[in-house]
């Protein structure tokens, strides 16, 4: 007996594989779907019994039960008993807009391009660069693979099964803080010595999100907006991308130079200042006590205000971490940018902004423009993990772990880079300043490096005239991993010292 047509257009084109996790009658399903779509099957056309399509395709008859119930409850195919499974090809689903005669060829293409003029950014060129390389060097993000991968599995499923998640969902318009709000906190309250309420707080999906919402609060068209002399690449787009004027402030070996500020500039002239609370993004210096009170003194006198960016708080391997400036301002002259959950993977991370409770209002109708519904699952659960200590057991256990790989690159980097480049080791942070005694260029480095499988990002490498420097990111490397990172970038600098 000859095969029907469409048992014929079958066999060519379905194909399927099962070792890979979507289930057969899924990917089955999708290709059957895709043929009406493109026409090769037609509404009203009759389509194979089950037994002759497991017959024909090579599988069980349950699979070929389970594909035509996919395709009925998507309103594909209508299945009539003792009759058949027909074709229903909705009508809406494949509905389309007859072609002009001059591009009958380009009707059903995607466009490349608008046919309309928008307002292009380059301060928002994305800095991603791509590599094959298998190693890389990043400006110090923490090691995912520290994340508890089975714990969070388990308490990740109990905040799914809470009751008063559905109730949050279901009543977004509560005037009441959230117990979240609340254990957030009394958390910062204790650890990094505020003395805040929710009335303080709104919490972010990241930092970036958070400046972004300050500063569309703080700045306007030319402003003045005042940064370390080589600073954050993010933190300056954002900026440029509200139409600052961004001017630049000498860092040495103490931090901010805060008296330039005052032989440079008069009182009401600058809008704000972006400052490091802890160590100053590249170099890791650390802003001194009285810089700091120098500072605050400074902005209540001349009128901005001073964004902390707290970005690496929870990584302090010797003494204890400075408390920020926020926690001593008794004037409003601070906003103070945060993370939680450093420790942890990327979506169960937050953000968030401590300021007066009246930019703090205004900063949540700008975060329910932004995220209306935000993340109820990742907040219940940062809540529960608050109340319970797990995320101070957490810090706690990966800094004992980020300390020991930061000894282990010192070492390495005697070993390989002292008569070549010199360094500070860091009281805490996932970073090293990284500079080179001698100018080289670095673009060819990176050049040299990825040619034997080490990929060097381009936003981590600062050089001018006076600056021949890598922020070194060590935190998601592995000791063993580290030993043939440093060998690599050692051949990658002498290949391009000899030639």
């Amino acid at each position: 007996m000859t095969d029907s047509p469409v048992n014929t257009l079958f066999k060519q084109l379905i194909h399927f594989d099962k070792s890979i996790p979507q289930p057969v009658y899924i990917q089955i399903a999708q290709q059957i779907i895709n043929a009406i779509q493109r026409g090769y099957i037609t509404k009203g056309t009759l389509l194979p019994g089950t037994r002759v399509l497991s017959q024909s395709l090579k599988i069980h008859r349950n699979t070929a039960v389970a594909i035509y119930e996919e395709l009925a409850s998507q309103d594909w195919v209508e299945i009539i008993p003792n009759k058949g499974t027909f074709i229903l090809e909705p009508a809406l689903k494949t509905a389309k807009i007859k072609a002009s005669s001059q591009k009958i060829n380009e009707a059903y293409n995607t466009a490349k391009t608008t046919g309309f003029p928008f307002q292009k950014s380059f301060h928002l060129t994305s800095t991603v660069q791509v590599t094959e390389a298998k190693y890389t060097i990043n400006d110090g993000k923490p090691d995912l693979r520290l994340h508890p991968v089975h714990q969070f599995s388990r308490w990740y499923s109990a905040a799914m099964k809470r009751k008063t998640l559905i109730k949050k969902w279901n009543r977004p318009n509560e005037s009441s803080f959230s117990l979240f709000q609340t254990h957030l906190s009394n958390h910062l309250n204790a650890t990094r010595g505020f003395h805040i309420n929710p009335n303080n707080l709104i919490s972010t999906r990241s930092t970036e999100m958070s400046l972004y919402i300050v500063s569309q609060l703080l700045i306007k068209q030319n402003d003045i907006v005042l940064v370390g002399n080589l600073s954050n690449y993010a933190a300056n787009m954002i900026f440029q991308q509200t139409g600052a004027s961004i001017k630049t402030i000498p860092v040495d070996a103490d931090g901010l130079k805060v008296d330039y500020i005052k032989k440079h500039f008069i009182k009401n002239s600058i809008r704000c200042i972006y400052i490091c609370a802890h160590r100053d993004y590249p170099t890791t210096v650390k802003l001194s006590a009285d810089r700091r009170l120098a500072l605050l003194q400074l902005a209540k006198e001349y009128g901005f205000a001073i964004i902390e960016d707290d970005y690496d708080y929870d990584f302090q391997f010797e003494g204890s971490a400075m408390l920020p400036m926020a926690s001593s301002d008794a004037n409003g002259m601070v906003i103070y940018l945060g993370k939680l959950g450093q420790s942890l993977f990327p979506s169960f991370q937050t953000g968030f902004v401590i300021a007066p409770e009246n930019l703090i209002s205004e900063a949540k109708n700008y975060l329910q423009l932004l995220d209306e519904q935000g993340d109820l699952i990742q907040q219940q659960m940062l809540s529960e993990l608050i109340n319970e200590g797990e995320i101070y057991r957490l810090i706690k256990k990966n800094i004992v772990i980020y300390k020991q790989r930061r000894d282990c690159l010192c070492q390495l980097l005697t070993q390989h880079f002292s008569e070549i480049a010199h360094w500070k080791i860091p009281s805490g942070g996932l970073a090293i300043w990284l500079q080179f005694s001698q100018q080289i260029s670095l673009v060819k480095l990176a050049e040299e490096a990825e040619k034997n499988n080490l990929f060097l990002p381009k936003t981590i490498l600062y050089q001018d005239k006076n600056t021949c420097a890598i922020r070194f990111g060590f935190g998601h490397l592995e000791n063993e991993e580290m030993v043939i990172v440093i060998e690599k970038l050692k051949n990658a600098y002498n290949k391009l010292v000899l030639s």
